[in-house]
C-alpha cells in the first residue's frame, strides 16, 4: 500500500510540474515573438511572480517523492527502471530551469520599458527555446513515471 501511495503522489506531482510547463508553452510561448515589449513585460513579470514560489516547492517535492518511490520499488523490476528514467528526466528539467530559465527570469522581472536591454529579444528567444526543451523533457518524465506506476513486473 505504501508503494502505491508513493507512485500515485509521484505521478500527481510530476503531472503538476509538467502541466505548468505545458500550459505556459501551449498558451504563451508559441506566440511570444508577436508580443509588443510592454505586453511581453506585463505577461512575463506576472508569470514570474505567480510561479516562482510554487514551482520552487513543487519541483523539489516531485523529485523527493520520486526518490521515495524508487526506494520502495523492487530493484529488479521494470517499474524501477522507468522510475529512474523519469527521475533523471525531471532532474534535467530542473537543471534547465536553474541554469537557463531562472537567470533570464531574474533579468526580466526588473525590466521596464525604459530599461529594456537592446538584446531583450535574443534573451526572450533563448528563454523560449529552453522552455520548450524543459516542457518536452517533463512530458517524457511524466510518461515514464506513469508507465512505472502501471508496471511492477520483474525483468
Amino acid at each position: 500500500m505504501t508503494l502505491k501511495i508513493a507512485q500515485f503522489l509521484s505521478t500527481m506531482l510530476f503531472a503538476l510540474v509538467m502541466g505548468v510547463f505545458w500550459g505556459t508553452w501551449f498558451t504563451l510561448s508559441r506566440s511570444i515573438e508577436g508580443f509588443q515589449p510592454q505586453t511581453f513585460l506585463d505577461i512575463g513579470q506576472t508569470a514570474i511572480r505567480n510561479l516562482a514560489v510554487p514551482m520552487a516547492i513543487l519541483m523539489p517535492l516531485s523529485l523527493l517523492s520520486a526518490l521515495i518511490m524508487i526506494a520502495l520499488l523492487p530493484k529488479r523490476s521494470i517499474a524501477f527502471v522507468f522510475a529512474i528514467v523519469a527521475f533523471a528526466l525531471m532532474v534535467a528539467a530542473l537543471v534547465v530551469t536553474l541554469a537557463v530559465e531562472v537567470p533570464i527570469d531574474n533579468q526580466i522581472k526588473v525590466w521596464t520599458i525604459a530599461t529594456l536591454p537592446a538584446n531583450w529579444e535574443m534573451l526572450r528567444d533563448r528563454w523560449e527555446f529552453y522552455h520548450g526543451v524543459r516542457t518536452f523533457v517533463s512530458i517524457f518524465a511524466l510518461a515514464f513515471m506513469t508507465v512505472s506506476g502501471l508496471s511492477n513486473q520483474p525483468y
